[in-house]
């Protein structure tokens, strides 16, 4: 089902992502983007309509590891203005800030350096997936922390059955295919 980016970014998505079932574990329904990624005029058209989708709307894109990384840096290229990468922690040299996130047994971290952030930047979240919503809140908690202001969070999938908009409150929150 379409989500909120429009029908002709779900119709990309639909026809070039790739479905293995039973991975990474049985009755898990895997949905991978590096089809979409591979085909150069299908990710460049990918791009362009995200990017024509935000312009002038936001001062900066934040990927999140990994898959974040892929979308994030050429569409803020389009843009013309920087990315800022979130990632898995002890990863990035120098100063850097973290937050502590649930996952379902247990916990992870990311981090940003908070030297790349300018107070009151409008911030763009960009990632693969939305689930359970843990990682994209405390990417909101990093953000926030280092005074930018995030302008939402777009996601290729949202995994409705996971709620993870409800981790995400007064997030604008776009996706392009409810699954």
């Amino acid at each position: 089902m379409s989500g909120e980016l429009g029908q002709e970014i779900a119709d990309l998505l639909d026809k070039h992502i790739g479905l293995t079932p039973d991975f990474p574990e049985p009755g898990v329904l895997f949905r991978d983007i590096s089809p979409l990624v591979a085909n150069g005029p299908v990710f460049a058209k990918l791009v362009g309509l995200l990017a024509e989708r935000y312009e002038g709307q936001v001062d900066a894109v934040a990927g999140l590891e990994s898959r974040g990384f892929i979308l994030g840096a050429p569409v803020a290229a389009e843009l013309g203005v920087g990315m800022i990468t979130v990632r898995k922690a002890g990863k990035l040299p120098g100063e850097v800030y973290g937050v502590d996130y649930a996952l379902e047994y247990g916990t992870a971290r990311i981090e940003i350096q908070p030297s790349l952030v300018a107070k009151g930047q409008r911030v763009l979240i960009l990632d693969d997936v939305l689930a359970t919503g843990g990682t994209a809140s405390a990417a909101v908690e990093l953000l926030r922390h280092c005074g930018a202001e995030v302008a939402g969070l777009t996601v290729l999938l949202e995994l409705e059955e996971f709620n993870g908009r409800l981790q995400l409150p007064g997030i604008r929150v776009e996706s392009a295919l409810l699954v």
